[in-house]
């Protein structure tokens, strides 16, 4: 039997990754606005490195980790 909090979860999947993906396109715009000549597939891997690395220290700061 799946636990309350998996199935909360489940609810709200898409949601979560409708968000991440406003947060990636959010940052992909700013630097298509502050760079012309922007080489977009660099811009993207570090925005997404970026994103996991403040994935990672949100999860550290979180209690219990």
């Amino acid at each position: 039997m799946e636990s309350m909090e998996q199935i909360e979860l489940d609810r709200h999947r898409d949601e979560i990754f409708d968000g991440v993906k406003k947060l990636v396109e959010h940052y992909r715009s700013v630097f298509a606005w502050d760079i012309p000549e922007v080489d977009q597939a660099r811009a993207d891997g570090l925005i997404l490195a970026e994103i996991r690395n403040a994935l990672i220290r949100i999860e550290n700061e979180l209690p219990g980790s």
